[in-house]
């Protein structure tokens, strides 16, 4: 009878073990709180410095600005990228620069050919791209759009946008301003001969825009 009790008990004692050890158990940890979904994509026009302007489109009532050669980056189109999470996307048109003539046109001298190229730079002079663009001009119908504020017939000035060349580059993370400097010109045109000169424009840009994401 006392080795029955005494298994009783022991049994008991160990059951009661078994209900402290549960009661001690941790609880589970907390689930990880999601993660918040990135900002979607923005697409906005770029905030550009132009060293030089060549003035307002009368059809597209865009900007165009001289892009110059050079070599120091604060003295080329700047453009702000806005702060952001990774990389950003950079888009503009890029043109060759003409000077139309009506008289050279009908006397048969208004061919000119334009081969033009330039850098994209971070403000520290870091080459990032190139992009060029090259163009054949014969007629008035060549002229990409006529620019307003210019003392000839309408208006219009004589220099003017030639070809169009849509550039689509990807700007690092990190970078905060890129600057577009002229490298290379090689033109021919009834006046003879041209190539890239320091400080003067090797083309013309258009249309800056930036995509990217916004930073939180």
């Amino acid at each position: 009878m006392r080795t029955g009790i005494a298994v009783i008990l022991a049994a008991a004692l160990l059951g009661g073990t078994g209900v402290d050890a549960q009661q001690r158990r941790k609880p589970a940890p907390p689930r990880a709180a999601a993660k918040p979904k990135p900002l979607p994509l923005k697409t906005e026009p770029a905030a550009v410095k132009c060293p030089e302007t060549l003035g307002t489109g009368v059809k597209s009532r865009a900007t165009y600005c001289f892009v110059l050669a050079g070599r120091d980056p604060a003295e080329g189109v700047i453009i702000t990228i806005p702060p952001r999470t990774g990389e950003a996307t950079l888009r503009f048109n890029l043109h060759n620069r003409h000077t139309y003539s009506d008289e050279q046109i009908r006397a048969g001298r208004g061919f000119a050919s334009y081969m033009a190229v330039i850098g994209v730079l971070t403000m520290k002079g870091e080459l990032l791209d190139r992009a060029a663009i090259q163009t054949e001009f014969r007629s008035a119908g060549d002229v990409h759009e006529r620019i307003s504020g210019g003392a000839g017939p309408g208006g219009v000035k004589a220099v003017a946008p030639v070809g169009t060349e849509p550039i689509v580059l990807t700007i690092p993370a990190g970078v905060s301003q890129v600057s577009l400097l002229g490298e290379v010109l090689d033109a021919t045109t009834a006046a003879g001969r041209e190539s890239a000169s320091l400080g003067r424009p090797v083309a013309i840009v258009s249309n800056v825009t930036v995509e990217y994401r916004p930073a939180k």
